[in-house]
């Protein structure tokens, strides 16, 4: 996934009363700030970025000025003109771009917008950069879901109750879970995993059908098994059940006990009661996984 966005780059100066170093070039104070634009147009904080570093002429005592809280304030004196490359960094690995420039006294105020793009950002940074408009997944999302609404075959997952199911998984299970991706992903799938944060992301959106199937079923199946211990109960009801007798007159043992021997209607009544006390135990687990 790509992602575009807008920075400005918003330069101030005026004249300071201080001799000239050099004559017939008076002395100035300049200011720079980085924004990031919305889709308005609008100056926003440039909360994407976790430090601006400026690098200056080399002539200045301190040539390079690293600055880590938006809008990244840049101040210094002169009384020269020069072009400077201004590094914007993000969390991602590799996560640098770099703008040049240039620094004039033209105007009391000017500005330069330039186009950043952040490449399969993390959903750490996806937030972040929401801040400023939409990211392309979703739109694709906004597609996928209209698309389900005007289908007439029901799905068997619920996406947000899988994302909320995916969260309570242990860390063991989680690996299955990525492989899992791995194996069943296709074309269309976004994936991005960041071995050095330890961090794997997934637009599950972007699944195919049959490899949501896989995973709902797989969560699904981490919920304690009510209906297990339902049929365990109702097996033991019958084994504290006093043996029947047999049509010759001799009791049946328990493990061989004879279901004929039970009216239809109690067996009728059996089954429904069984029935209901599953139906009840997967609601229940249901709610207990969030699922």
């Amino acid at each position: 996934m790509i992602v575009e966005r807008k920075v400005k780059i918003v330069t101030e100066q005026h004249n300071i009363d201080k001799p000239p170093v050099n004559e017939g070039f008076p002395m100035k104070e300049w200011t720079i700030e980085v924004y990031v634009l919305d889709q308005e147009g609008r100056e926003r904080p440039a909360r994407c970025f976790t430090k601006v570093v400026y690098n200056l002429h080399p002539s200045f005592d301190n040539p390079v000025q690293t600055f880590t809280e938006p809008p990244f304030r840049c101040t210094n004196e002169g009384w020269g003109e020069f072009e400077m490359s201004i590094e914007l960094y993000t969390t991602e690995k590799g996560g640098k771009q770099t703008i040049l420039h240039d620094l004039n006294f033209a105007a009391p105020q000017y500005e330069n917008v330039h186009s950043v793009t952040f490449k399969n950002p993390s959903q750490a940074l996806q937030a972040l950069l929401r801040e400023t408009g939409p990211l392309p997944s979703d739109e694709e999302r906004k597609q996928l879901k209209k698309g389900g609404e005007g289908s007439k075959k029901k799905k068997t997952f619920d996406v947000e109750k899988m994302a909320d199911g995916l969260v309570k998984l242990s860390e063991d299970d989680l690996l299955q879970v990525i492989q899992l991706i791995h194996d069943g992903k296709d074309e269309g799938t976004f994936i991005q995993n960041n071995v050095d944060q330890g961090e794997f992301s997934v637009d599950l959106y972007t699944l195919p059908d049959p490899l949501m199937k896989v995973l709902w079923d797989y969560l699904v199946s981490f919920c304690p098994g009510w209906c297990l211990r339902v049929l365990v109960w109702f097996a033991d009801s019958l084994m504290d059940r006093p043996a029947p007798m047999s049509s010759g007159g001799t009791k049946s043992t328990p493990a061989g006990f004879p279901l004929g021997l039970f009216s239809l209607n109690k067996l009728r009544c059996i089954c429904n009661g069984v029935l209901g006390v599953l139906e009840d135990g997967k609601r229940r687990e249901d709610e207990a996984c969030g699922l």
